[in-house]
């Protein structure tokens, strides 16, 4: 009855201090934190200074966190430059050294020692070494008075002039990206390590253990971690992958705390998240949730099922499909919770409420001209894209993201319009490294699969589809006898087949393309989207983003005391918050943290989803758990307030102190919208406990060595 009264007195204070939680939403930029953010940070427990987070002239927190392969994060866990990151991220990796022989998915993988470890072509990891503020350049000239194509123009020039001009280091690069809907702009020098080498993975059932599931749910149980580790040159530079490259000696690398974590816990996440949309209008939202979102659920749901049925029959396509499922289901899932998330937090109601003050606050301030007119201008502009962002979403999933016939087509079809608009000498310097790209994919790709997955698809888009904009060989078909022409007489189908219509000169590579049935179904699907959807879909998209950075100018202007962060871009950015359950529903209150128990109360014997290794098993038993356990139990996961987003995969969770607690790898599927809106009361980040992390290292890998290399500390003892 005490355990019951307490869980309600947590939802209640949930509740009833709201408001607080708004100090932890957010993405911030990490060279910018004095201020509001210190002071906010501060109030939170974190005992740092901003100094310790973000600082050019002495290490810091910064000089550990690499962005991983440009969609991921990664930080540096040793002065030997092991690095961790998500297994989900380093999935491809692992399955690309897997064989059914050596199946590194199914039975993990653990170098024991530097030269077991394992290079992975085009793999690197890029760290920030430095951030400027660049506006003033690149708005230079710019006038209000310019078209939107000439103010692009501008803008592009002068970021151009801006990044050649500023001073760096030969081996660093300077990237500049825009803020605010395009009213900030920041420079980042960079540099980019390119010898990066898998070290350690486990296996699936622990690395991936409730899969889709389980995946964007809480109570969470996923080991979800790998580690690598940097190579570079013999100054410690980066240098493409040599024999005699040795282990990149970092500027600052993470010590571990083994003193855990408890509810109220100081958090901060810093990492590379990707893409959100924070302040869209109301009518961006509402078409979000009538129309994008539901057809793409649909498309995907249909591939994931034809894809799943092989991957359970059959060894071999599941170890071919594992990453793809995987990607294409992760998104599925994600817009699901997402549509739910705004549903149920009323995001579009509360944003017509905001619009009703941004309105009143225009008026007050006598900013009619400047900005009475935007909000009736969105409402005429969505309700004018509507059909071609459908029908764009249509080509896209289907050409592009699940069907592999088509999207090998589709790159063909980018081969024949540099061919016409750049000539033959352009054709012959891209044949060859398309070709051998090409390799890869066909190698994870089957005939029976994708023919399935044609069939399912296709019929949707015939079916689903705006039809005004539906291309004619789409129109009224018989989508099995499609099908069973093309994958059966089409040289796409196989990777010997695409080498044989690449053979010859130019022309003739091309007459015999245009006689595929594969090639011309894609290319009759290509044209359409290109002479009917994408113009138009372009030029008014080219307006809705003008109408948004102008939205975004007055909301800077109109609420100057307000928090607003800058929507993610996959550049560098903190966001705080506190380890903290919550209320999904009525009657119902998740606690922070899973255990190991959860393991084996999820456990089924042989499923892809739940199986647990025997020894796995037998540690539980045996409670060897070393000095990883709390009070006898083993920490598995936990959640916090933070405010992630794709991109953070993999990011570190941070103490108060600067040391690492946690690998961050999902948001609770109540709060996936938060990429759209942010509800304090339901946004929860997942995050893996760093003991949980260390525990399969040491005690079920046996990989000691590894342990070894990090500095472990206990920040709570002092």
């Amino acid at each position: 009855m005490i355990a019951k009264s307490m869980k309600l007195l947590k939802v209640l204070i949930l509740l009833l201090v709201c408001p607080i939680y708004a100090q932890q939403g957010g993405m911030w930029i990490p060279s910018l934190l004095k201020g509001m953010n210190e002071t906010e940070m501060k109030s939170l427990g974190m005992k740092m200074s901003v100094s310790d987070i973000y600082d050019v002239n002495s290490s810091s927190l910064k000089d550990a966190v690499p962005h991983f392969n440009g969609g991921c994060t990664s930080e540096v866990i040793s002065p030997q430059g092991l690095l961790l990151t998500n297994h989900h991220c380093g999935y491809g990796q692992i399955q690309s050294h897997s064989s059914v022989e050596n199946d590194y998915l199914a039975d993990g993988f653990w170098a024991k020692s530097l030269q077991e470890e394992l290079p992975n072509k085009n793999l690197v990891v890029t760290f920030i070494v430095k951030i400027e503020d660049v506006t003033a350049q690149v708005l230079q000239g710019v006038l209000d008075t310019d078209t939107e194509a000439n103010k692009q123009l501008k803008i592009e020039k002068n970021i151009a002039k801006t990044a050649l001009s500023f001073p760096k280091e030969a081996w660093e690069e300077n990237k500049i990206k825009s803020f605010y809907e395009g009213n900030q702009y920041i420079l980042f020098v960079t540099e980019t390590f390119k010898d990066v080498r898998l070290v350690g993975a486990p296996p699936s059932s622990i690395g991936k253990f409730g899969s889709d599931t389980d995946n964007w749910v809480w109570p969470r149980h996923t080991g979800d971690f790998s580690l690598f580790r940097i190579y570079a040159d013999k100054n410690n530079r980066p240098a493409d992958y040599a024999a005699d490259n040795v282990p990149y000696k970092p500027k600052h690398y993470l010590p571990i705390s083994l003193d855990g974590i408890q509810e109220d816990d100081f958090t901060l996440v810093f990492g590379y998240p990707g893409t959100t949309q924070e302040y869209l209008p109301s009518f961006a939202i509402d078409q979000i949730l009538k129309e994008l979102n539901p057809a793409k659920i649909e498309i995907r749901d249909a591939s994931l099922k034809v894809t799943n049925e092989f991957m359970r029959k059959d060894a071999a396509i599941k170890i071919q499909y594992a990453s793809k499922y995987a990607g294409i289901a992760n998104y599925w899932k994600k817009w699901i919770g997402e549509s739910q998330g705004l549903e149920k937090s009323n995001a579009v109601a509360i944003k017509k409420d905001f619009e009703k003050d941004f309105v009143q606050r225009v008026a007050k301030n006598n900013k009619q001209e400047a900005y009475g007119a935007i909000l009736p201008e969105f409402e005429k502009l969505y309700q004018e894209i509507t059909p071609y962002a459908v029908s764009r979403d249509y080509f896209m999933e289907v050409v592009l993201r699940n069907t592999e016939l088509l999207t090998a087509g589709f790159k063909l079809y980018q081969l024949e319009q540099a061919y016409l608009s750049k000539g033959e000498q352009s054709f012959n310097d891209r044949r060859a490294p398309f070709i051998e790209a090409q390799e890869n994919f066909y190698k994870n790709f089957n005939k029976n699969v994708d023919q399935k997955v044609f069939e399912a698809i296709v019929a949707l888009y015939s079916q689903k589809a705006p039809q005004a904009y539906l291309p004619n060989e789409l129109k009224q078909i018989d989508v099995q006898k499609l099908s069973q022409s093309i994958y059966k007489d089409s040289k796409l189908s196989s990777y010997d087949g695409l080498k044989e219509l690449l053979k010859g000169d130019a022309k003739e590579v091309f007459k015999k393309l245009n006689k595929d049935k594969g090639y011309i179904f894609t290319k009759a699907l290509a044209r359409n989207y290109f002479d009917n959807i994408a113009p138009k879909y372009d030029a008014l998209n080219l307006e809705i983003a003008a109408l948004q950075r102008t939205f975004m100018k007055a909301q800077l202007e109109l609420y100057p005391d307000a928090r607003i962060f800058p929507d993610a871009n996959s550049t560098l950015r903190v966001t705080y918050g506190k380890v903290n359950g919550y209320a999904p529903k009525d009657a119902i209150y998740y606690d922070a943290v899973t255990y190991l128990d959860g393991i084996m109360e999820k456990y089924v014997p042989n499923d892809y989803e739940f199986d647990v290794p025997q020894k796995l098993i037998d540690l539980y038993k045996a409670k060897d758990y070393g000095p990883y356990a709390e009070n006898g139990k083993l920490p598995v996961n936990f959640i916090g307030t933070n405010h992630t987003t794709g991109g953070n995969s993999g990011s570190p969770a941070i103490d108060a102190n600067g040391n690492l607690i946690g690998l961050n790898f999902d948001r609770v599927w109540e709060g996936t919208m938060s990429d759209i809106y942010y509800d304090p009361a339901i946004c929860r980040n997942i995050m893996v406990d760093v003991r949980y992390i260390l525990f399969v290292i040491d005690k079920y890998a046996g990989a000691k060595h590894l342990i070894e290399e990090m500095t472990l500390v206990h920040p709570k003892k002092k």
